[in-house]
């Protein structure tokens, strides 16, 4: 029970990782809500979760839209009574090389990864000083933000931007009790995996040391240690979990 009374908002928390963080997070004692622009998903992830009922809602929010993330802020206090957590992890791929990127594909992923994450960490950190005793916010960053990657110019260019952001929010909120970090996925088999073709799989397995894919809880796993009391002097990393892709 590491998160046991605390509130906990995940964007992107519909599915994938976000879902499995949500579900560990509740198995820890934490207040969920979800949050996403797919409502469909996001009230079957609710249902799926039903033992939790009185700890968990859903929230369609699109991250993008000011007062559409401003409600889902405030709906922390309303429906819990505070905000202790912020798991920003709403993120799109819209994927093309430099000379063939279109100005649309290059906006749509800023705007959600990174004006997303702005958003929501702004109005949380808010949110937190108001409360007076601190909080926890965590970016949802990318291997491919530390190194590049071929065809993601946008993407790429988000998630280093995440962790810019993390760097900065850490400096700015440490004074008044906020932790800031971002975490650093490698290949992890979530649904978006499960349209690449099978020799691609295993070129990604092929380059990781661990040789396997990484699974949704092993993220879910890092934001939970971060957002927990056992990293309280841990502010303004990237943890890379990618089973030494990196290295």
């Amino acid at each position: 029970m590491r998160l046991k009374d605390k509130t906990a908002i995940i964007t992107g928390g519909a599915c994938g990782i976000g879902r499995c963080t949500a579900e560990t997070f509740l198995h820890e004692g934490a207040n969920v809500i979800i949050a996403d622009v797919n409502e469909k998903a996001g009230a079957g992830a609710v249902q799926e979760l039903h033992e939790y009922a009185a700890k968990i809602c859903f929230r369609k929010t699109d991250v993008t839209q000011e007062s559409e993330v401003e409600n889902l802020i405030k709906s922390a206090e309303n429906k819990f009574g505070k905000l202790d957590i912020l798991v920003n992890n709403a993120g799109i791929t819209l994927d093309a090389q430099l000379i063939k990127m279109e100005m649309a594909q290059w906006d749509k992923v800023i705007d959600i990864n990174l004006k997303g994450a702005f958003l929501c960490g702004q109005a949380a950190a808010r949110q937190m000083i108001g409360q007076g005793h601190g909080g926890v916010i965590l970016n949802a960053s990318s291997v491919v933000g530390l190194y590049g990657n071929f065809g993601q110019s946008n993407y790429v260019a988000s998630k280093a931007g995440v962790i810019g952001l993390t760097k900065t929010w850490a400096r700015e909120l440490g004074r008044k009790g906020i932790r800031v970090n971002a975490v650093a996925p490698g290949f992890i088999a979530t649904e978006m995996v499960q349209s690449i073709p099978e020799k691609v799989i295993e070129m990604m397995k092929n380059k990781t040391p661990l040789a396997r894919l990484g699974q949704p809880r092993d993220i879910a796993d890092a934001y939970l240690f971060l957002a927990s009391d056992e990293a309280s002097f841990i502010t303004g990393i990237t943890l890379s979990v990618d089973g030494g892709l990196v290295a």
